[in-house]
């Protein structure tokens, strides 16, 4: 695996019920702050390279942060989505971070969204790349890969802890093969999703990430589909700050019509499609999200640095 700069700073907040967060920050410590949700899976390193370079040139702080069961943070199904933001407004009280924007990708989205319902005063925009649609509830809508989720999640949440740290251990053992296999993933994939995991930046990125992330469990994404099939604990209308939403018209997992739909029932959205792009085609255009994100809301430094 190509070398790859390491984050700023990495550590892990204590929140509620004696559980932990862990965290990467990347750009300026002092810079106006951008949270950022890995996708399904992911962990906390999922943040493009240009992201982090678009970050030191113009005062930005990002900060990416492990759900519950990947990286060290702690083991944890919420009860739906909205919930985690309770997690989240200690985090960020934790880290000095007074206003922020919040990025999700893919899996990531919902929680995004949740964080603009919880902290209308707090966020000031969200960015969702390619995110998960409600499956259930006023804002649903049905089709693509995520079709299985409903099937899997009741035998999700018997097994997901054993399930969790096994997974973890399978991808321990094929470590060193590791790179090989995020070849031949990518092999499979549509041309916008094949070409970003060529590139060895991204290719560097994205293992860097999956290996750092599944060190010690794998529960994350288990937790996530479980949550995705449940009512999310908010509706659309409730998100009144502005969302900027990209999704490829090629995306074989979410499709495009499910960002268009969503996108449409949010009070302040702007939808922008990626033309050729599949399921990671967001990431493809990080900096142009980072910079129509810091165009919404006044720019505000953290309180203090850590």
């Amino acid at each position: 695996m190509a070398d790859i700069e390491r984050p700023r700073l990495e550590g892990s907040v204590a929140v509620r019920d004696g559980r932990r967060l862990s965290f990467a920050e990347f750009g300026n410590p002092r810079g106006a702050a951008i949270v950022w949700m890995h996708g399904t899976p992911g962990a906390r390193r999922q943040i493009p390279l240009e992201a982090r370079a678009f970050a030191e040139a113009h005062d930005l702080r990002i900060i990416g942060i492990d759900r519950p069961g990947i990286g060290t943070s702690t083991p944890h199904l919420y009860a739906n989505v909205l919930d985690w933001t309770g997690d989240l407004e200690i985090l960020a009280d934790t880290l000095g971070i007074d206003t922020m924007r919040v990025i999700g990708l893919s899996g990531g989205g919902p929680y995004a969204l949740a964080a603009g319902a919880a902290f209308p005063d707090r966020v000031h925009g969200v960015g969702v790349l390619g995110g998960v649609a409600p499956m259930v509830g006023p804002d649903a809508i049905r089709g693509g890969l995520v079709e299985l989720a409903p099937y899997a999640a009741p035998v999700l949440g018997a097994v997901r802890l054993p399930l969790s740290y096994a997974l973890a251990a399978g991808i321990r053992v094929i470590r060193p093969l590791a790179g090989v296999a995020i070849d031949a993933y990518g092999a499979l994939q549509p041309r916008g999703d094949r070409e970003l995991l060529a590139r060895p930046e991204f290719r560097a990125m994205f293992l860097d990430d999956l290996l750092n992330g599944a060190r010690f469990q794998v529960g994350a994404p288990l937790a996530d589909i479980v949550l995705f099939t449940r009512p999310w604990g908010f509706d659309a209308a409730d998100v009144t700050v502005p969302v900027r939403w990209w999704h490829g018209d090629d995306d074989h997992i979410i499709p495009h019509a499910h960002g268009v739909h969503l996108a449409s029932r949010l009070p302040d959205a702007v939808f922008a499609t990626i033309h050729g792009e599949s399921h990671l085609g967001g990431m493809g255009v990080a900096e142009e999200v980072l910079g129509t994100l810091m165009e919404l809301g006044p720019r505000k430094r953290s309180r203090k640095s850590v």
